[in-house]
């Protein structure tokens, strides 16, 4: 079971560099937030996640799990089964999205109660509204250590504000305000990141992540000061395709948070997919749904959205795994047992 939880560590250890890039564009007052993820295998779905679901973190670890009932609706994308997303929004407009950091180390056991690195955006799409509130979780829920991939995460919210979370050296590390002069994060610290922008403290070695980080910087700041007419869900996709690592991009997302609207393609299909939330329904009554990601529709999908069961989920989970599997193991115990957990959350 352990190899379970190791899951994702095995994922994004397997390849060298494994690279995502975050950030937040700010265009007079229109918020929209880009995300390439960047992996072997495209597969995955759109999850469209209830309100008013009572859930129990996933764990196996001797940790006392978080328990909690999800206060908002949310839209994700997720690889490996529901409930474990890789990012999202919720109704409230909040964006959570994860990247791969070397070098992360997670907060020792304690008191507070525990979750996996990826339930971890669940949880905070499921009870938060705002950064502050994300933040104030840390005093009472921690992400379990054991097995745990090293991820940092870019948040963003309605009001404009965004914050990036780091755990280094066992501690919670957050750049926010006038501490996060960019609002970009790819796969160096952000702290390291922010040098690179400094003539003075730049490093001349060639860095993928580094050189992504300034390239992203770079662009929404000429878009942000100057007098380019691009729509920003355009300019999004444009900062997206200049930091792509080719092949190895395989989902790019534009979340427009001002219109609660999500957009994105695939290296599976890459004509444009959008989703408003104007059109979901978040009712705790409804079935959960889903869209496979590499979908052939183009334009608005909500029309296509199909009810989500256990079985299905664990095909997700399954297909992820099989065309993962020159970078990773996992048993079919483990397999079944991440599928299944999808039938463990149940409306309050």
């Amino acid at each position: 079971m352990k190899k379970l939880v190791a899951l994702l560590l095995l994922l994004a250890s397997a390849i060298p560099g494994f690279a995502c890039s975050t950030f937040l564009l700010n265009k007079n007052g229109q918020l929209v937030f880009g995300r390439n993820y960047d992996w072997v295998s495209g597969n995955g779905i759109l999850l469209v996640n209830a309100a008013g679901l009572q859930k129990k973190a996933f764990l196996t670890s001797g940790d006392q799990p978080v328990s909690w009932t999800s206060r908002y609706g949310s839209v994700t994308f997720n690889q490996f089964g529901k409930e474990m997303p890789h990012g999202g929004m919720n109704e409230k407009g909040l964006v959570v999205e994860l990247m791969w950091l070397q070098g992360t180390s997670y907060p020792a056991a304690d008191k507070r109660a525990a979750l996996n690195e990826l339930q971890w955006i669940q949880y905070q799409l499921d009870n938060c509204a705002s950064i502050e509130e994300v933040l104030a979780t840390d005093k009472k829920i921690r992400i379990d250590r054991d097995h745990a991939a090293p991820l940092h995460y870019l948040v963003a919210d309605a009001s404009g504000k965004a914050a990036t979370i780091e755990f280094l050296d066992g501690k919670t590390v957050v750049h926010q305000g006038s501490a996060l002069s960019a609002p970009v994060l790819t796969n160096s610290t952000y702290q390291s990141s922010v040098a690179q922008l400094d003539p003075a403290t730049r490093s001349n070695e060639s860095n993928n992540s580094l050189d992504r980080f300034t390239k992203a910087c770079q662009m929404l700041q000429q878009y942000q000061q100057g007098n380019n007419s691009t729509a920003p869900v355009d300019y999004a996709f444009n900062i997206l395709n200049n930091v792509s690592q080719a092949q190895y991009t395989k989902w790019s997302i534009v979340y427009d948070i001002s219109n609660r609207q999500i957009h994105f393609i695939t290296n599976g299909n890459t004509q444009r997919r959008s989703i408003s939330f104007a059109d979901l329904d978040f009712q705790c009554s409804s079935q959960a749904k889903f869209i496979d990601i590499n979908t052939s529709f183009k334009g608005n999908i909500a029309g296509n959205l199909k009810p989500l069961d256990a079985t299905q989920n664990l095909l997700v989970v399954r297909k992820s795994v099989e065309q993962s599997r020159t970078h990773l193991e996992i048993t079919e115990e483990s397999i079944v047992a991440l599928g299944k957990y999808f039938s463990s959350i149940k409306c309050k």
